[in-house]
């Protein structure tokens, strides 16, 4: 695994999940933190600390879309061209790659100076690396058994389900990659690999607690 990127962390226990769209995310990290008790970090919704607060869902949300306020980041990351090609930047202001990952970095970095916490998305697999009484969690799965799952989470029809798993799953990857020069889907990355779509996603939380649990000897 990488090196942590947050400077002088804490030993906080954290526990990161990275879900592609349709793996159930969006359900089972607000789940993970209410079982164990802990703040929720969510996807680039709020700089703030949501206490196992509902998640913006699997789709992009606003605020990734936009990614920081008066850009249109994710949007253009969504459109742009497959890793390993020129990509040719937008038309409209973008932040500065730094300036992105700091904003997404620093309620990470609170979590490890705090009392823990489960964070869902922002690369955090790749932001907290090897660093201590941390672990990390990738929710996948087939495409056409996400976009079934998905559907039912969103209540969409799965014709739409299959066009936002598309988008949705090229603009994170891409974040990723742009940003940390990492295929997201690098097993490697993470401690437990879960295809959550042969599985309810209740078992799926007791699964991924069971085994956290036990690696970061917490209650």
């Amino acid at each position: 695994m990488p090196t942590a990127r947050v400077e002088e962390a804490g030993t906080a226990p954290v526990l990161t999940v990275s879900a592609t769209y349709g793996a159930g995310g969006s359900v089972v990290a607000p789940a993970l933190a209410h079982r164990l008790g802990l703040p929720l970090v969510d996807r680039l919704v709020s700089p703030d600390l949501a206490h196992g607060a509902v998640t913006s869902g699997e789709a992009l949300s606003e605020a990734e879309e936009k990614a920081t306020p008066g850009n249109r980041f994710f949007s253009y990351l969504a459109r742009a061209a497959p890793f390993g090609a020129t990509i040719v930047p937008p038309l409209v202001d973008v932040d500065d790659d730094e300036v992105v990952r700091r904003r997404a970095e620093a309620p990470i970095a609170d979590l490890r100076n705090g009392g823990g916490g489960v964070v869902l998305g922002r690369a955090a697999a790749v932001v907290l690396g090897d660093a201590p009484a941390t672990y990390h969690v990738r929710l996948d799965g087939p495409p056409d058994r996400r976009a079934e799952k998905a559907a039912i989470i969103e209540g969409i029809p799965l014709e739409r389900a299959r066009e936002r798993l598309a988008e949705t799953d090229r603009a994170r990857a891409a974040y990723v990659r742009r940003l940390y020069h990492t295929d997201p889907s690098d097993r490697s990355l993470y401690h437990l690999v879960v295809d959550t779509t042969v599985m309810d996603l209740a078992d799926v939380v007791d699964l991924v607690l069971v085994a956290a649990r036990g690696a970061l000897g917490i209650g």
